[in-house]
This record gives C-alpha cells, structure tokens and sequence, in this order.
C-alpha cells in the first residue's frame, strides 16, 4: 500500500528560532520519511553542475537540485571537517568541547551520554546507520585494533557502522564495520602509532620511489596502496584497503542496510571519502574531466550519488525519503599530495564567487552546497536563500517527527524545517562560522573576530589558500563584495562592536 504523508503547511509556515520542548510531528506515524544525509568531503560551493560549474559533470546530483531545493546560502559549521561532524551531530558548536582536526588515533570525540542525532531517530523509532569516513574518534584513547573497538558509532545511536575509520590519508587504513577492522589475520596483528615509525616498515619520507605521487612532509608517513599517509603503521596487511574500491565497497554497504530496513523508517548518514585526498578514483572515473584526480573524484561522487538513489527507486521507497545532500567544508586543492589539483584546475572555481576555502576564515570555507529532496512533499521547489547551518538539520528533523529536547539538547540548533521543505521560506537571522577564529553573518554583513596577539595559522601557510586570519577586526559587505576583499570595520565601528556583542553572546552560552 502506496505511503501517504500529510502535512500540515500551516504549520511550516511557522519559523520558530527557539528551542522546541513540545514538537508536534509533522509527518504521521506510519510514514515517517526515511533520512538520507550525503555527506559529501571538500567539496565547494562551485564544484557542481547546479552552482554553475561546467568543467566537470554532475548529472545525478543535478537531478536533485533541479526537483528539490538548492541552497544558496548553506553552510558547514566548521571549516574542517572533524568540527563540521561533531556539531552536524551533537547540535553543538564544537567550540564549546574544544574539538580540532583529530588524528587517526583519537579516542571518540562525542561523550556516549551526549544527546545526538541517531538517538533522536532511534527513540522516533528509526533504524541508524553510518557509512563511510567517521573522523569523530573511536575507543578510550588506547585502542588494540585487533579486538572490540568501542566506543564508536554503536555508542552514540547507530545501530550500524561501516567506516573509514579516521580520513582516507591517516592510519588506520583498514574497514571497521560495528566494532572490529574486517579481514584481520590472526597471525598478523595490526599497530598503530602516531608518535614512533615502526622498525623496517618503508615511509614515504626514506621510500619516495615507491609512491605513486608524492606528498608533503606531513603526508609522508606510513606507505599502503603505494600512498604515503600520517602516521606509522605495522602489520594487518590482509585488511588494508585499496583506494580504489571505496566507491563500491561503501555502495554496497549502504546498499545492504538499506534493503535491511527498507519496511521501516531508517536514517543513514553517508559519509563520502570524495574528494578529500588522497584522491584516487576507480579506473571507471579516470579521464572523465581535464582537471585530473581532483575532478574525476567529483564524478565518481556523483556516480555514487545516483547509484544509491538507483536502489530507493528500486525498491519503491523514493517517495518516503528526504535527501539532505551537503559538504562538510568548503574545497581544498592541494592538502599534501601533488596530484595535479592546482595546475589542472583550468577556469574551474571550486568556491564560487567566493574567496577562501578549507581551514580559512572567508566564506568559501563554510559557504557549501546544500540540497533537499523529498518528491511530492517539497513545497515551492526551486532555489533558497535562507541562511541555514547543518547544525541547524537536529532541530528540524526533531521538529519533523515531534520530538522534544530540553534546552540542554543541541543547544545551538535551530528548527529551520520550513526552510528546508519550502524555498520561499526564512531561514537563520544569524551564523556562526568557526575556523580558527569566529565568524557571524548578520544579514549581507559578514564580521570576523581578531586572531590573539601571538595567534598564527602556523602549518596551514603552506596550504596557499586564501586564509583570512587577520589581527584587526574585519567586515565585509558580501551583497557587493562576495570575494571579502574591502574591510569596511572602520566604516561601520558600531555594527563590528554590535556584531563582536552577539558572538560574545553565543560563546557564553552553556
């Protein structure tokens, strides 16, 4: 029998920008729409097809925008991607824990007693799944990858995992699926160190002529699939990955718990590799674009894109799922591996009209692509302005299915879901963007907060991006000046100490 959703429009006329304690649900409890996050890795505000780039081709993606909404004016919380996962799950800033670009061996981030987002779905009787880069951290701080590895993903309201367990370009490179890396030997134990080189295992710093392309300092660690990466590792040799294989392997995954679930609601957080580095798109990829690694990954994330919206067609649960599509930070060319990303760029903007990008201050840092998709329940598709964060999607899609936090529940989110079902709706008056230091949007104004006397980004000057990180206070007008070139501070003293007043304001929140 064909799912029905009702709705009530009267009620998503109405934007409320406090806490909701007592949500009623708009969907009805038999048809509570499955959740599909794609989370997509470094990819900018231009990268795609329906933002206006040509260079590379993104039709699966495109589909969505073109029978959604596509958001102009979305961002990541953060301007790396630990902070932007963290926040997106907890509806916390990740300033208030403090929480910084992890390494490979980070215990989890996410205290298990905290309120998150699977927990949500799971008490409105979803099922929870993660597939794809976690990057949150996982077990105490002192984990035997050989044995049970929790806590994780288990612990803070999935009910399943599949996971690249940090990033792509960190040890371990090997699938954690729930608690245990899969394919482990048991005459061949895995160790992980992000402090000593193990003895006679080959780095990318003594061994560069066993690399496909070579890396910066940083990157030039252990060696696996002819990659160096960050961090020393030693044994599990039967478990490493190949590059290459993560489109499939992680389609099939999603695939799997998909068909599991597909006679109940189900949320399902995919969390891309693309195009976070190293890039290493499948052979089927290869040479679709001019723009090298970099842009054939941008394809093969389309690709995947399509193929997982293939298997809800499939199985006739399209209608019954709403698509939250988005990036975790904005693009990054060159992050420690020379693979072409620079010098084949061409005329392809990654950011957009906007300067900036990953780990700086300027808008093309947070500023993402979003889209919503949601057939036949989308009212007045078309393209948004509304200021909206990905913090924001905890408060809405509780608002969604009716259920209740407390004001000590995702404190920083707030229930944007009229905006993110309707494109003429409003969405935030004011946004956070954190990097190493604070941003506010207010309106067309864009401020950024002083960096400390003795602050300096440090290592990320060889990064060659656009930064922003400034000692003085900036403000810029973005409705004429997208690329945050002219700082009007000293035309509008009092809207930078107004400004300064309200993140003041957030930061003091407990």
């Amino acid at each position: 029998m064909k799912k029905v959703l009702i709705f009530s429009f009267t009620l998503l006329a109405f934007l409320s920008c406090k806490k909701q304690t007592e949500n009623k649900p708009l969907a009805t409890e038999i048809s509570k729409p499955n959740i599909i996050i794609f989370y997509v890795d470094d990819l900018g505000y231009g990268d795609l097809g329906c933002y206006g780039a040509t260079d590379v081709k993104t039709p699966h993606v495109d589909r969505l925008a073109n029978n959604g909404i596509r958001f102009t004016d979305a961002h990541s919380s953060a301007a790396t991607c630990t902070p932007s996962r963290y926040s997106m799950l907890t509806g916390v800033y990740a300033f208030r824990k403090n929480a910084a670009i992890l390494p490979g061996d980070a215990p989890l981030l996410i205290p298990t007693d905290t309120y998150t987002l699977p927990k949500m779905l799971k008490n409105a009787g979803y099922a929870t799944g993660v597939v794809g880069k976690w990057h949150l951290g996982l077990g105490n701080g002192n984990v035997d990858w050989n044995t049970d590895v929790k806590p994780g993903p288990l612990e803070i309201g999935f009910d399943y995992s599949f996971l690249i367990p940090a990033t792509p370009d960190r040890v371990p490179t090997a699938y954690l699926e729930n608690h245990n890396i899969i394919n482990l030997s048991a005459d061949d134990s895995l160790k992980i160190s992000y402090t000593e080189p193990f003895e006679n295992e080959p780095t990318g710093l003594k061994n560069p002529e066993l690399l496909r392309f070579q890396a910066d300092e940083e990157h030039s660690e252990a060696i696996v699939d002819s990659v160096s990466r960050m961090g020393y590792q030693t044994g599990g040799k039967s478990a490493m990955w190949t590059d290459e294989d993560f489109p499939n392997i992680l389609i099939g995954k999603a695939k799997d718990f998909i068909e599991d679930h597909k006679s109940e609601p189900f949320f399902l957080y995919f969390s891309f590799t693309d195009i976070h580095v190293p890039r290493l798109p499948n052979k089927k990829f290869q040479g679709k674009t001019n723009m090298g690694n970099r842009g054939d990954a941008i394809v093969q994330m389309d690709w995947i894109t399509g193929a997982i919206m293939e298997e809800l067609e499939r199985l006739h649960i399209d209608k019954n799922t709403l698509i939250i599509f988005s990036s975790d930070n904005g693009p990054i060319l060159n992050d420690g591996y020379e693979d072409g990303a620079v010098e084949l760029l061409g005329d392809h903007k990654p950011g957009g009209p906007y300067s900036g990008g990953k780990y700086s201050a300027l808008e093309a840092a947070t500023r993402v692509p979003m889209i919503t998709y949601w057939p036949d329940q989308i009212k007045n598709p078309g393209v948004s302005d509304a200021l909206i964060s990905q913090i924001d999607y905890f408060a809405s899609l509780a608002a969604l299915l009716g259920q209740p936090l407390t004001s000590k529940e995702a404190i920083d989110s707030q229930n944007l879901l009229p905006a993110i079902v309707d494109a003429s709706q409003p969405g935030r008056k004011m946004l956070l963007e954190e990097s190493f230091t604070l941003g506010l949007r207010k309106g067309s104004f864009k401020y950024i907060q002083p960096m400390g006397k003795n602050a300096s980004p440090g290592w990320m000057t060889r990064k060659k991006v656009a930064l922003g990180f400034k000692k003085v206070p900036q403000l810029y007008d973005l409705s004429n000046d997208k690329a945050e070139t002219h700082n009007v501070a000293q035309t509008y003293p009092e809207l930078v100490k107004e400004m300064q007043a309200d993140l003041d304001s957030i930061k003091s929140i407990k």
